[in-house]
């Protein structure tokens, strides 16, 4: 198969009055497999688009060469309820049954005159594998848990995850040399997953994946395209080499010259400032006025030495003024996640949560469910199971319609679904919600986690993208001690290195913990009891 390669020159796109790429220049070179990393709405699924060639960028030059076709998966597949799986799977093969249509036609006139042309065709078609392109959808469909779909079913019988896999099996079917795609791993299951990454591998041409599976990029990927939102610079792109594992090395180094860089700021701004005193002090003890007596060289020897004192001084101030008015910023201090125990408030003890016969309407019922002090709980199970519903009924905001529910001390719940922040509300105003004072006084607090850039403070709800309004949900559960923390889905819209960080700080909190969570990094290295739930109900309890 022939190599792709594309090149991005200065591009620029806007919506409206928000920029989502800014004077973006990158070169994807032949057979390179790139991430797309960002919070959701920081404009990776944009950049891809352009590169498709399905928008056009408002400034700059986009060059894609790739003879052998593009394959792009949208997250959304682009066709009516009445369409059927057949016309799904004719949309993403549509280069290789235009080649064939062509090829059908040229073989209808075929004459010595046009026998190169026909040539020409035939060898395309062939590269493309045409004539194995429907024995591949079916191997594709058989790999991704869609075994033996029927070709006239209408796409509004299936499910959204069914259609999603339906157009990701077309799109690799078609074998393409330059392949786009947009979350490829949502609502694959871990088998399926394995059978992408797989193909994926033997791919001979260039892959370029938006994903938020840290798992995926590791295997997968060879360079990272880290799309800038909140503290990275909005509309910038920037590039990593040596795969995932490269990328969070090269964050980390990145953390430490920060730091260093901050440390021998203070140090030399701590220098000045000492020179200053000091030499204030030599200045003090040199007489202003000499007896007659000692007329002579003394008072000169006096002036010189008050004078380099004063030349001392003045120059200490001057980058004193200098290094205070353009300061060094550290770096963001690591998320952290703070118990706060009801033991040491005074409050009344027992079990963080106790549940007993608990049921809500079909979706729940839970004969029993003890949270001990500490634990970590992990709830698994498959999509409308009642995950989130358990997380509604522990964190008070659903009642159960039979049942006792107990919980001891402070509940944090970071909801699956974002919380509807007023539109005409800032950052720093959607953090200080609820809580005593001005919202400015909570600026340095929300400034000190890194997950917004201090010109972001004033920006609106309305203006935010949605990983940024997750962020607003993050800063301000780790800002406040909580005995219990409930996360439903806790990686949903954000960037990979976000997420690290994220599992940093569960590590180190000491409160007891309930996670939901698709995120397979997450799952595999959860440490903990787990409960897995099939329709409404426990299927299994793994104490740990």
């Amino acid at each position: 198969m022939r190599t792709a390669q594309l090149t991005l020159t200065d591009i620029t796109k806007r919506y409206d009055d928000h920029v989502v790429l800014d004077h973006v220049s990158l070169t994807v070179g032949p057979g390179e497999k790139v991430g797309v990393i960002g919070d959701n709405g920081s404009g990776k699924s944009t950049l891809l688009k352009i590169i498709a060639g399905r928008i056009a960028p408002d400034n700059g030059e986009v060059t894609v060469v790739a003879p052998g076709g593009v394959g792009y998966l949208a997250q959304t597949l682009d066709l009516p309820p009445a369409a059927t799986v057949r016309d799904a799977i004719d949309l993403a093969l549509a280069e290789v049954r235009d080649l064939e249509s062509r090829l059908r036609k040229a073989e209808a006139e075929l004459s010595e005159e046009t026998l190169e042309a026909y040539g020409d065709l035939l060898a395309r078609y062939e590269a493309r594998d045409g004539y194995g392109a429907d024995s591949r959808v079916d191997i594709a469909l058989h790999g991704l848990g869609l075994p033996g779909l029927d070709r006239e079913r209408t796409l509004g019988t299936l499910s959204g995850g069914e259609r999603s896999r339906l157009a990701l099996a077309a799109t690799l079917a078609s074998a393409p040399e330059l392949l786009l795609l947009d979350e490829p791993t949502n609502d694959l299951d871990d088998q399926a997953v394995a059978w992408l990454e797989q193909h994926l591998r033997a791919h001979r041409g260039t892959v370029v994946a938006i994903t938020h599976d840290r798992v995926f990029l590791e295997r997968i990927t060879s360079t990272i395209l880290d799309v800038g939102a909140g503290t990275v610079g909005a509309g910038t792109v920037e590039r990593y080499g040596n795969g995932y594992d490269g990328y969070l090395a090269a964050k980390a180094a990145a953390r430490r010259r920060r730091l260093r860089e901050y440390e021998d700021w203070r140090a030399d701004l701590a220098r000045n400032r000492k020179l200053v005193e000091t030499n204030v002090v030599r200045l003090e003890a040199i007489p202003r006025k000499l007896p007659l007596a000692v007329f002579a060289a003394g008072p000169f020897r006096a002036r010189g030495r008050g004078h380099g004192a004063m030349s001392r001084i003045r120059n200490a101030k001057e980058r004193v003024d200098r290094m205070t008015s353009n300061p060094v910023a550290p770096p963001p201090d690591p998320l952290r996640f703070t118990a706060r125990i009801a033991a040491e408030t005074g409050e009344a003890t027992g079990l963080p949560a106790e549940l007993d016969g608990v049921r809500v309407d079909e979706r729940l019922h839970l004969p029993e469910l003890r949270v001990q002090a500490g634990e970590r709980l992990l709830v698994t199970g498959p999509n409308g199971a009642g995950k989130t519903t358990l997380m509604r009924v522990l964190a008070g905001e659903l009642q159960p319609d039979a049942g006792t529910v107990r919980v001891s001390g402070r509940v944090g719940y970071l909801r699956q679904e974002e919380t509807a922040w007023g539109p005409g509300l800032t950052v720093l105003q959607a953090f200080a919600e609820g809580r005593p004072g001005a919202a400015e006084a909570y600026a340095d607090e929300l400034l000190s986690l890194g997950l917004f850039r201090p010109a972001d403070l004033r920006l609106r709800i309305g203006e935010l993208s949605y990983g940024q309004r997750r962020r607003i949900e993050l800063a301000r559960l780790v800002s406040d001690p909580v005995d219990l923390l409930l996360l439903d889905e806790p990686t949903n819209h954000l960037s990979p290195a976000l997420v690290e960080e994220l599992e940093e700080a569960l590590a180190g909190y000491g409160g007891a913990v309930v996670v939901v969570t698709h995120d397979r990094r997450l799952r595999s290295r959860f440490t903990g009891s787990r409960l897995e739930l099939r329709d409404g109900r426990v299927a299994d309890l793994i104490a740990a």
